[in-house]
């Protein structure tokens, strides 16, 4: 029984099975039949055209968004915006491609109360922004379902499951690619080898079924997405990369089948592996490092599902934090991050406020205090009442502030791309016009054929395709050995032309560790007494006092020991108390002792105060020459910290910068990151904690330490694994020397072409020599991109 395509779906059913319209038109099902006529009426029936051969999902088992799920959802994933209008990030199932993206971008805008809507074309994600007084959740779902696709709030699950099946599939295709060229430049050394010492053509046609064998997959399964790339310029009338790597890959490849079935000329079979793979591992970076910035958000987005403990009754049970109402008590036990901001009704605790303020000593928090969500409780047990909802929390305003600038790309130079699509026209063109110029002299249809394929092989965009994903590679490369990773390749070019650098002080310029700076005696006192108490913690203040004596003590048997959580510790030695820790435990306990502006450490034996340590941040040790060298390459240099002045100035000046903020918030390091940039400033944020990582995703470039908070390494664009800044200064001069290298490639590559073309459509160059002279070319960018490995021999 014959088949027949449905008129919107486009997949091919029985014709029995079809539904007719008066107008010819056949339908899968009544789903379709009435998108089609929606669409129709709607006058967007250019869709049409735009999907050419692609093929949807039938649209009869798409369902009208209930009141009830329209409820649930605005509770859990719609958040209202500064000017007053609703927001939700969904993802929308069934997009294929750039039709797909273009019509449902047309019929939302066309929705009366729709603000924005934006759509991720490689994660399917959308942004969707409107007016309640308008327009409803549901109305915009029904459609976004109206015209054949399934909308559903983002969940992080979902999205996580379709970017590894993508990963998987783009590995599958390049081990495909790897395979087939590593055994076919074999058999083209033994072809290129018999060309000049003789070979019998039995085994030469051997040889060249061999390389179609292997070429094939290539072409048709590797490369399918530079087919895709390619068809999709061809519609929109915007040449690419893809277009120009497909088509010369396409046209030799013809060309080679003719000349292995007429045995009249040379193949160059492997001349398409090359192509392909070559440029196919760019693509696969770039698959990776989608996968990255997915994965990246999605571990931020968890925050937001994540359950907390809301007292009920006498119990407490879990929640949701977007459940969580003003006035509800919320249970933190020890190692559990704040998610609301509230106010302390019992219990104590130390909280870790590093990650979000950037002070680097514990705070202790107490009945009565208040507390805000970031904050990681390191001991103790408090329980709060929640003075906001989970949207109204500093948290999820940094949450929110995130999920914008992944909307919001840094300019990516596309120079490349825009060369790569007038280069391509232009050697399609060119080679039209060899052939009939040839074929209309009378040469013959075979000859004018081989002259137009010289020219597409000798101008083979292979070299210009590796100008810039092989010398990103190696930059690559060379920054992993240095403990430097870019998690995105396009970050090389961007960070190259950065000018201005913007460092978080704590645990970035300084170790994030404690020493001491000023100690004071006030009366004789046996010292082992304070090193085994000092010994008996670990609190940071401890072992940084205990360090500074550096004392070979005597082990004494302290008993009845007690860790007093944020405040300090207390023991008995025979019958003399002896206590250690901060200015407000001295008070307390009513011992008298002068009070500092730095963080201090107080020793008392029984009821007299005995020594007294003031303590400050660590400078590490590279900073001042990283500084120095920074300076020298002409960045201009600032710090940016939420410690206190006097703190910030004092190391702002050791290392002899004037630009410095001081108290600042995450959004106030990020107002002023973007305020660099609108002042035409390209910046390089340095920082490692929640509250630089706002700043770090709106800066040109996000750089933390490996050890950072995993918010901040998550939104940073590159991350240094030896936590020493002097990788900070490597990672810039790799990225220079990347460009730079960028440039000469694509230098080559063109000088080449204008010198290669006028020759092959002259007809001096053979389709055998072409191939010769574009591996050439490859290799001369190759070699070329190879000098970025010795850029530090130069910079000891």
């Amino acid at each position: 029984m014959s088949k027949e395509k449905c008129s919107h779906c486009q997949l091919s059913f029985e014709k029995d099975a079809l539904i007719d319209d008066e107008f010819g038109n056949k339908f899968c099902c009544n789903g379709c039949k009435q998108v089609f006529y929606l669409l129709k009426n709607e006058g967007l029936d250019d869709f049409y055209k735009k999907l050419g051969k692609n093929t949807l999902n039938p649209a009869s088992n798409l369902k009208e968004i209930s009141d009830e799920t329209a409820r649930s959802i605005y509770k859990n994933y719609v958040k209202q915006n500064s000017d007053g209008f609703n927001e939700i990030y969904i993802i929308i199932e069934g997009i294929h491609c750039a039709a797909c993206i273009w019509l449902n971008q047309k019929v939302l805008f066309n929705a009366k109360g729709v603000i924005e809507a934006e759509i991720n074309a490689s994660t399917n994600k959308a942004k969707i922004v409107w007016d309640e007084s308008e327009i409803n959740l549901a109305e915009i779902f029904n459609i976004i379902q109206s015209i054949g696709y399934n909308p559903y709030p983002y969940d992080p699950v979902r999205s996580q499951t379709r970017s590894d099946a993508k990963r998987r599939d783009f590995y599958a295709r390049l081990l495909v690619g790897i395979f087939a060229t590593m055994n076919i430049m074999w058999i083209a050394v033994a072809l290129y080898s018999g060309y000049f010492s003789g070979m019998d053509e039995s085994i030469k046609d051997v040889l060249h079924f061999a390389e179609f064998v292997l070429a094939t997959p290539v072409l048709f399964y590797t490369g399918n997405v530079f087919l895709k790339g390619a068809i999709t310029a061809v519609k929109t009338k915007m040449p690419n990369m893809d277009l120009l790597i497909f088509s010369g890959a396409t046209l030799t490849y013809i060309y080679s089948l003719y000349a292995m079935f007429s045995r009249s000329g040379e193949v160059y079979f492997d001349s398409v592996c090359m192509i392909i793979t070559f440029v196919f591992i760019g693509k696969y970076l770039e698959v990776i490092s989608q996968k990255k910035a997915v994965d990246s958000l999605d571990a931020l987005s968890n925050l937001v599902i994540k359950e907390i403990q809301v007292k009920n009754g006498d119990k407490f049970e879990l929640k949701s934090a977007n459940s969580v109402k003003i006035g509800d008590v919320i249970l933190v036990n020890s190692g559990e991050m704040v998610l609301i901001d509230g106010k302390i009704i019992s219990g104590d605790g130390s909280f870790d406020y590093a990650s979000l303020s950037g002070e680097s000593i514990p705070v202790f928090k107490q009945n009565g205090d208040e507390i805000s969500s970031g904050a990681i409780c390191l001991d103790g047990r408090v329980e709060y009442m929640a003075q906001c909802d989970f949207q109204s929390s500093i948290l999820s305003k940094i949450i929110n502030l995130l999920e914008n600038a992944s909307f919001k790309k840094p300019q990516i130079e596309k120079t490349v791309n825009k060369i790569s699509g007038y280069f391509s026209l232009i050697i399609l063109s060119l080679a039209l016009l060899t052939f009939l110029a040839w074929f209309g002299l009378d040469f013959g249809f075979e000859k004018a054929l081989i002259v137009a394929v010289s020219v597409i092989i000798v101008a083979c965009p292979c070299a210009l395709g590796l100008a810039t994903p092989v010398a990103t590679l190696v930059g690559l490369s060379t920054g992993l050995k240095k403990g430097i990773i870019y998690k995105e390749t396009k970050i090389i070019e961007s960070m190259a032309k950065c000018d201005t650098i913007v460092f978080d002080k704590t645990g970035t310029l300084t170790k994030a560790k404690l020493k001491v700076v000023n100690s004071e005696f006030y009366t004789k006192f046996d010292i082992n007494l304070l090193a085994n108490l000092l010994k008996s913690s670990n609190h940071p203040v401890s072992v940084a006092v205990f360090e500074h004596i550096n004392h070979d003590y005597k082990s004494l048997n302290l008993s009845e020991f007690e860790n007093i959580q944020a405040k300090g510790v207390s023991a008995k030695f025979s019958n003399t108390h002896l206590r250690g820790g901060s200015y407000k435990f001295m008070q307390e306990l009513g011992l008298k002792c002068p009070n500092s502006d730095m963080t201090s450490y107080f020793f008392a034996i029984d009821d007299e105060v005995v020594a007294k340590f003031e303590l400050e941040d660590i400078l590490r040790d590279e900073a001042k020459d990283v500084v120095l060298n920074l300076a020298n390459q002409g960045f201009e240099i600032y710090i940016l910290s939420g410690d206190n002045e006097k703190v910030v100035k004092k190391i702002a000046n050791e290392l002899n910068i004037t630009n410095f903020v001081a108290n600042s918030l995450p959004s106030s390091k990020a107002e002023f990151v973007q305020n660099l940039s609108k002042n035409g400033k390209n910046v390089i944020m340095v920082g490692d904690g929640i509250n630089d990582s706002v700043a770090l995703s709106v800066a040109t470039v996000g750089i933390s330490f490996g050890s950072g908070a995993s918010v901040s390494v998550d939104k940073s664009d590159v991350i240094l694994v030896n936590e020493n800044l002097t990788k900070l200064y490597e990672a810039i001069l790799i990225s220079k020397a990347t460009l730079k290298t960028i440039k000469q490639n694509l230098a080559l590559s063109i000088l080449y072409n204008i010198i290669a073309i006028p020759l092959a459509m002259l007809g001096f160059i053979i389709p055998l020599f072409a191939a010769l002279f574009m591996s050439l070319s490859s290799i001369s960018v190759v070699l070329n991109s190879l000098k970025i490995k010795n850029i530090f021999k130069g910079n000891r």
